[in-house]
């Protein structure tokens, strides 16, 4: 089963670490893509631009409206995300956990099934 993992943190946070936390959390990133790549449990995986770089559009009476940035009450913003087909949900919270920003404290990673063409699954 395919789960996206979707890493939510604060914007800015790596800017507050010293060098040394910030080559420790990038370290143990690489880690965990090198575990899950020789696993062939990584299917793809992506960082996000700067909140700043959106847009976000939505329907505003007839007409779509964009607007700069996310659109969102929250602390944390959508950083990222990686595909992973593991064996179990399990498994994919398992990964999800041992990501830095969890473990440090800076961010959460959502884990969702990922539905085939047909949607049957779910």
């Amino acid at each position: 089963m395919k789960y996206m993992l979707l890493i939510w943190n604060r914007p800015g946070f790596v800017e507050g670490l010293s060098e040394q936390e910030r080559t420790a959390l990038f370290g143990e990133v690489d880690e965990i893509m090198k575990e899950l790549t020789e696993s062939g449990e990584l299917v793809g995986g992506q960082a996000l631009a700067d909140p700043s770089q959106t847009r976000t559009v939505r329907l505003r009476g007839e007409h779509p409206e964009v607007t700069d940035g996310p659109f969102m009450e929250s602390k944390e913003q959508f950083a990222g995300y990686l595909m992973v087909d593991c064996d179990s949900p399990e498994r994919a919270v398992e990964i999800a956990a041992r990501w830095p920003d969890v473990r440090m404290g800076f961010g959460v990673l959502e884990v969702r099934p990922v539905m085939d063409e047909a949607g049957t699954e779910m």
